[in-house]
C-alpha cells in the first residue's frame, strides 16, 4: 500500500426539470496524481439516485452521497465504503434526509457527524420539510438515524426564487461550536449552537442578515477562521464576511461582482478558498467562467483579479486537491471535469486536463491508501 489521493465525482442519472441534461451514471472514484493533475478511473457505483452532493471522510474510506430527486417529498443520504483494493464502492446504508431536494452535506470538525441541508420545494406543510439534519457516523462508517433537525420559515424579496426557505449549504464553524446554514431563500446565514452529542440549540440560533435578494448559495471559512466568503446565486456576487467566533455572527465586509459588467444571464454556484487563504474562486453558470478574487489577510477586503473560462458549460461545483496545486471544476452540461493548475503566487489558473464524465455535479478529494 502507498499513500495516494482519491477523487470522487457524482453524476446526475435521473431527470429533473431544473437540470438541462442527465447523462451520468452515479458515483465515480478516481486515483488522482498530485504531481501531474491527471486522474485514473478506479470504479463506479450506478445503484444510487442522483448523487448531486458528496462528502468524503478525511481518510478517504467513506463517501456520503445526497440523493436529490425531483418529486420525492424526502431525499436520502447514502454511505459507501471505498474499497480501493478491489476496487469498488460498497454500499453501507441509507437514511432519509427529512426534507426534499437534498442539496448539500459536510462532516463536522470531529468527523463524528454528517450535516445535511435540504433545499426544499413545494408547500411547507407537505413532507417533513426540515432545513438541516445531523447524523451520527457509526463505527462501520454507516449513518445512524438523525439526532437533530431544524426547520426554517420565511421568504425573501425575489418572489420567483425566494418564495420559501431554501437552505443550500451547511458547515460546522472552525471550532465546531456552531452549525451554520446558508439559506438562499432567506438571505441569511443562520448559526445553531452545536453540542458534542450532535444536538442543536434552535432557540439560541443567531441569524446574520445578508443583502436583500442576494440568495447565498454556498460559503466557506478561510483557513484561519477569521473570515468567511459566501457566493450569492441570485445577484452574482461574492461576500467577504468577518466571523465573530464567540457569538457565531457574520459581518459583511465587502461585496464584489463575479461577472463582467453587462453580463445579463448568470447564476453563481460553487465557491472555493485556496488552502493558502489568499485567493477565492467562484463559479459562474451562464458566463461559464471562474472568477478569481484576492482576499486581504488582515482586512478581508476583496479584489477581483480576473476570469478564466471554466473549461465547459455550467460549472456547478469545484474543489482543490489536497496539495492546493490543482482545482477541479465540474462542468455539468458539457460532461466534463476540468483540472486547472494553480499559480500559488498570483492565483492564476491554467487548464491542464479534461476528464469526460456524464453530467458531473460534485467533486471531492481526500488522501487515502491505494494498493
Amino acid at each position: 500500500m502507498h499513500a495516494a489521493t482519491l477523487m470522487l465525482v457524482g453524476g446526475l442519472n435521473r431527470a429533473a426539470p431544473y437540470f438541462a441534461n442527465v447523462r451520468g451514471k452515479g458515483l465515480h472514484a478516481y486515483a488522482f496524481d498530485e504531481g501531474s493533475g491527471s486522474a485514473t478511473l478506479l470504479c463506479e457505483a450506478t445503484g444510487i439516485d442522483n448523487p448531486t452532493y458528496l462528502s468524503l471522510s478525511p481518510d478517504g474510506r467513506f463517501v456520503y452521497a445526497n440523493s436529490e430527486v425531483f418529486g420525492w417529498p424526502e431525499g436520502a443520504v447514502s454511505a459507501y465504503r471505498c474499497d480501493l483494493e478491489a476496487p469498488r464502492l460498497q454500499p453501507v446504508n441509507m437514511q432519509p434526509s427529512l426534507g426534499s431536494i437534498t442539496a448539500h452535506s459536510s462532516l463536522d470538525r470531529t468527523g463524528r457527524f454528517l450535516l445535511v441541508a435540504n433545499y426544499g420545494l413545494g408547500p411547507m406543510d407537505e413532507g417533513p420539510n426540515r432545513a438541516i439534519a445531523v447524523y451520527p457516523i457509526r463505527p462501520d462508517g454507516g449513518l445512524a438515524p438523525p439526532v437533530a433537525s431544524v426547520a426554517h420559515a420565511g421568504s425573501g424579496p425575489n418572489a420567483a426564487r425566494q418564495e420559501r426557505p431554501h437552505p443550500h449549504c451547511v458547515l460546522a464553524s472552525p471550532d465546531n461550536r456552531f452549525v451554520v446554514v446558508a439559506d438562499l431563500g432567506l438571505d441569511a446565514l443562520i448559526a445553531y449552537p452545536f453540542a458534542a452529542d450532535g444536538s442543536l440549540d434552535a432557540a439560541s440560533a443567531v441569524r446574520s442578515v445578508l443583502p436583500p435578494g442576494c440568495g447565498p448559495r454556498h460559503f466557506a471559512f478561510r483557513p484561519d477562521g477569521r473570515f468567511a466568503v459566501a457566493i450569492c446565486e441570485l445577484n452574482s456576487t461574492i461576500l467577504s464576511l468577518r466571523y465573530h467566533r464567540d457569538g457565531g455572527r457574520f459581518e459583511v465586509v465587502e461585496s464584489v461582482g463575479t461577472v463582467p459588467k453587462g453580463v445579463a444571464e448568470n447564476h453563481c454556484s460553487g465557491i472555493a478558498i485556496h488552502p493558502g487563504g489568499r485567493f477565492v474562486y467562484g463559479a459562474n453558470r451562464g458566463h461559464d467562467s471562474i472568477a478569481i478574487i484576492g482576499i486581504g489577510g488582515e482586512t478581508g477586503r476583496l479584489s477581483l483579479i480576473g476570469h478564466v473560462p471554466s473549461g465547459g458549460t455550467t460549472p456547478r461545483d469545484m474543489a482543490f486537491d489536497p496539495s492546493g496545486r490543482f482545482l477541479a471544476v465540474a462542468n455539468q452540461d458539457s460532461d466534463r471535469l476540468s483540472i486547472f493548475g494553480v499559480d500559488e503566487a498570483s492565483g492564476a489558473l491554467s487548464l491542464e486536463h479534461d476528464i469526460e464524465v456524464g453530467t458531473p455535479m460534485c467533486v471531492k478529494f481526500a488522501r487515502s491508501r491505494l494498493a
